[in-house]
């Protein structure tokens, strides 16, 4: 009762600075985050869906995004923004959605093309146990803010071959690191540093 409480609270306080053309993927990425297993919390999937729609757009003024987010990306590259990178977005969304103390649904860290000039980063959401593969990409860098969202099988813009035509084969891979960060778990790098760090 109170956490259902707590949840629609939540909800309220969440849902006024959203815009309106965003409520419709609102709804459709809750419907989607509560379809990924039978156990998954409905108000926790509309929690989830609200707070990284929202947390999008407000990234959006506060990066202050110019044209597109390429353009922004060159922007910080030489020095005019400090953040705007693909992966700050990813962090920093995920730093606000690490805050809902997620009990049904899993944060994970997405990386494609890594260590290219097309690499991208997002987060990734799955149910408890399920494989990274059967989530759900959330993307706040790719439309400049507005939350893009997908399975990450349908993702055909990271795609292995994507400039062949469409081979089905999504190039999305787990980051561990960076899933453990977003998960609270310490990864061993983490716990040797703190080990060394101790002495």
């Amino acid at each position: 009762m109170i956490r259902g409480l707590f949840f629609i609270f939540a909800l309220l306080v969440l849902v006024s600075p959203a815009k309106a053309r965003d409520e419709r993927s609102i709804k459709d990425l809750s419907k989607a985050l509560a379809g990924l297993a039978a156990d998954v919390d409905p108000a926790e999937a509309e929690l989830l869906s609200v707070t990284a729609h929202t947390k999008a757009r407000s990234l959006a003024r506060e990066y202050r995004v110019a044209l597109n987010p390429e353009f922004t990306v060159f922007l910080v590259n030489v020095g005019l923004r400090k953040r705007g990178w693909c992966g700050h977005w990813a962090q920093d969304i995920g730093a606000r959605l690490k805050e809902l103390k997620l009990k049904t649904l899993v944060l994970h860290w997405g990386v494609a093309f890594d260590h290219t000039s097309s690499e991208n980063n997002c987060l990734v959401v799955t149910a408890r146990n399920q494989p990274f593969q059967d989530g759900i990409i959330l993307d706040g860098w790719r439309r400049a803010g507005r939350l893009f969202w997908c399975p990450v099988v349908k993702d055909d813009e990271y795609e292995v071959e994507q400039h062949y035509g469409h081979s089905g084969i999504t190039q999305w891979k787990e980051n561990m690191q960076w899933s453990a960060w977003l998960q609270d778990k310490e990864t061993s790098d983490n716990k040797s540093k703190t080990t060394a760090a101790s002495r």
